[in-house]
């Protein structure tokens, strides 16, 4: 390597946000800011993004060298060394690159022709020589490449750009969002390269009349318009041959010493670099996986990804069901370094504080302290019927209930609808629950957040509805006319220990269901037990206390674990081993947070996709469009305004499928929680920085450029 070539990477620091260098006579060229986007055809460049991590890219033009391409995966391997070792590497290809690489872009991706050759390294804002036609593709992540006239057809948009002016043609078939995305296309162009100081027009193809002046332009630079305009080309090209064996071939077991190659059918190559692998073989990892693509003989342009041991990717990550990072433990649902699990102590936070802070908010699935109205209803026959005020929080296995709770919000009332399934209802009682949620809905003209929950898998904030005096019975019914003859005995666990994540769950009534940790309710025909295990808290004996006043009328007897008299026993029909381990020691415990996970579902380009968009933030919420969001904890589909209702009944299907085909095992009973635009509850926005709930949709903004601006 050359001592420019060294000096260039001392100077490179871990400062957070983006640089970009190109290769230029087999040596790392900085690109200037302004310059951010433009890549030319026939150079390769390193992208590098930090943020509390690091991501090195390496772009291959489609026109560049073999030379130019060897000398880019050397540079990033060194420029990887420099860093330590820990940034994830990928190989990007033009017109295939990732959401991720594409998602540092907002304005899009500008393809222009030549290389460095081309004076791309003395960015001048004030120059006008500039002719070129570029044609824009891309809904959510844009790309602009030159063309000529022969390439206009009438679903994409082309932009003419002569320097002091820009002109935008919009073919008859695109979208409002494609619209938009040109329009800030051409105003980046404006912005960044013109200083400001040029002119943007918009001409709607089909209508061109309406902008005679500006077709004039048009045609004068680009001779007379096609009698014929081809049909539009899909937006995303999908490689069949990449994609038709689409499955992983594993890694099992990954030795620090080694390196290894994961192949998911031919759509993309991880390689991951053991810390005691030799430099040699880390240095090759990267060529390794090119020659790998080459000897499958999958398309060139197949994602490549790298990365060294302890700093796996999400996407790595997700792909093992059961992958645990160095020195931690998995263990119901949450992760702690050192002793063994026996509870999970509930955190305690100030409601006050959610309003002010919308990612508490998500992060303990709160919109509002619990305060607000509630109404329940029970499906009976398959229609509602309105369940008595006193036996609100009681909820019996073989029903299906709806439960509208109405709160404020900067002076509106919001609405959540949940729908509470039994694990013994029906299937035709879950569908008429499903059915009735969408006729309550329309009543409150699409104002409510649906929220599914699955009987054992409610979320705080239900609990926290029913003030700690929520009751679950394993079966039955609470319909009328419906005689069902009370048990002689029933035994409750107790979970909980505050009134907003307190709850009473049937259990067999025998021994074995006891647990040491926990508050019981044996519940007889003539006293109810309260059961005090040696390791539960006070502030949850308080609680086992309360929710034994909603349980029975009858005489409650104390009992502490160890001291049971015999009549307890004979209830229970004998003694019998239980859970009794108690944590004596002190245990911290750290809940596993997952980072959210945003996708877009469409079927805009005639089939129905799910495509996830990296780095996400509030604009990437398509109107047109259905976005899922995983918290780990619960899925949250967003309906956009303009979004069809076929993609929103398959968005729902593809929810469920998500969780069951998730590769972590993920629990299929997950809530899914169904938000209409301009709807949306502090338990999905405390998810996106600085959310808006003021901002209009960008969408509307294309639709005001009808003449220069």
């Amino acid at each position: 390597m050359s001592d420019d070539s060294q000096d260039a990477l001392r100077s490179i620091t871990r400062k957070p946000g983006l640089q970009i260098w190109t290769i230029n006579n087999m040596k790392m060229v900085p690109v200037p800011v302004k310059a951010f986007g433009n890549f030319f055809e026939g150079d390769c460049y390193i992208v590098l993004y930090v943020s509390t991590s690091a991501d090195i890219h390496y772009w291959i033009g489609r026109l560049s060298s073999q030379d130019e391409q060897g000398a880019a995966a050397i540079f990033v391997t060194q420029l990887d060394e420099h860093l330590g070792g820990s940034p994830v590497q990928y190989r990007e290809v033009q017109g295939y690159e990732s959401a991720r690489f594409r998602s540092y872009f907002k304005n899009g991706l500008i393809y222009k022709k030549g290389g460095v050759a081309s004076g791309f390294n003395h960015v001048d804002t004030n120059a006008y020589n500039v002719l070129r036609l570029l044609h824009v593709k891309g809904r959510k992540h844009v790309t602009a490449t030159e063309v000529a006239w022969s390439s206009f057809n009438t679903g994409d948009i082309f932009l003419l750009d002569m320097g002091k002016a820009i002109v935008q043609w919009n073919g008859p078939h695109s979208n409002r969002r494609e619209k938009l995305k040109a329009v800030l296309v051409a105003q980046d162009i404006r912005d960044r390269e013109r200083g400001g100081r040029a002119q943007i027009g918009v001409v709607d193809g089909g209508d061109e009349r309406d902008s005679p002046e500006l077709m004039k332009v048009i045609t004068t630079v680009l001779g007379p318009k096609p009698g014929h305009l081809k049909d539009p080309t899909p937006d995303d090209v999908s490689n069949k041959s990449a994609h038709k064996n689409a499955s992983a071939s594993w890694i099992r077991v990954c030795f620090s010493q080694d390196c290894y190659i994961l192949d998911q059918g031919g759509s993309s190559v991880m390689v991951w670099k053991g810390k005691q692998a030799s430099q040699a073989e880390r240095r090759e990892a990267l060529n390794r996986a090119v020659g790998f693509i080459k000897a499958k003989k999958y398309p060139p342009n197949t994602t490549v990804e790298v990365m060294t041991e302890g700093g796996e990717s999400a996407m790595f990550k997700h792909l093992f069901k059961s992958w645990k990072d160095k020195g931690q433990t998995k263990g119901l649902g949450t992760t702690y370094s050192t002793g063994k699990i026996a509870k999970v102590d509930q955190t305690r936070f100030n409601t006050m504080e959610l309003h002010a802070r919308p990612q508490l908010a998500a992060h303990h699935r709160m919109v509002d302290d619990a305060s607000g109205d509630v109404k329940v209803w029970r499906i009976e026959n398959l229609e509602l019927a309105e369940v008595n005020p006193r036996s609100y929080g009681q909820f019996y296995g073989g029903d299906c209930y709806l439960v509208l709770y109405t709160y404020q919000r900067a002076g509106q009332q919001r609405y959540i609808l949940y729908m509470w399934q039994g694990r013994r209802a029906t299937k035709d009682e879950i569908t008429a629950c499903a059915y009735q949620a969408v006729n309550l809905d329309n009543k409150y003209n699409g104002a409510p957040v649906q929220v599914r929950v699955v009987m054992g898998k409610e979320p705080q904030h239900f609990l926290a509805i029913f003030k700690g005096k929520m009751i679950i019975y394993e079966g039955g019914t609470s319909r009328s006319g419906v005689d069902t003859p009370e048990p002689p005995i029933r035994l409750f666990q107790v979970r909980g220990t505050t009134e907003f994540n307190t709850k009473a769950t049937e259990v067999p009534g025998r021994a074995s269901s006891l647990n040491s940790n926990d508050v019981f309710l044996l519940k007889t025909d003539r006293l109810c037990y309260l059961w005090y295990g040696k390791g539960c808290s006070g502030d949850e004996r308080v609680m086992g206390r309360a929710i034994s006043d909603v349980l029975s009328k009858h005489s409650k007897q104390v009992v502490m674990e160890g001291q049971e008299p015999a009549e307890f026993w004979v209830a229970l029909g004998g003694k019998a081993p239980y859970a009794n381990f108690i944590q004596k020691c002190p245990l911290i415990i750290f809940q596993t947070i997952n980072d959210p996970r945003l996708f877009e579902c469409s079927n805009q380009t005639g089939r129905f996709r799910m495509t996830e968009v990296d780095d996400f933030a509030q604009d990437d919420l398509d109107e047109e469009d259905v976005m899922l969001l995983d918290s780990w904890q619960e899925i949250f589909l967003w309906v956009g305004n303009f979004a069809n209702q076929k993609e929103t009944k398959e968005a729902w299907n593809s929810a469920q499928e998500y969780l069951r085909m998730h590769p972590a095992g993920r629990d299929p009973d997950t809530p899914i929680i169904f938000i209409k635009q301009g709807h949306e509850p502090l338990t999905f926005t405390g998810w996106f920085n600085a959310w808006d709930p003021l901002k209009r949709c960008r969408c509307t903004l294309a639709d005001d450029q009808s003449r220069f601006t």
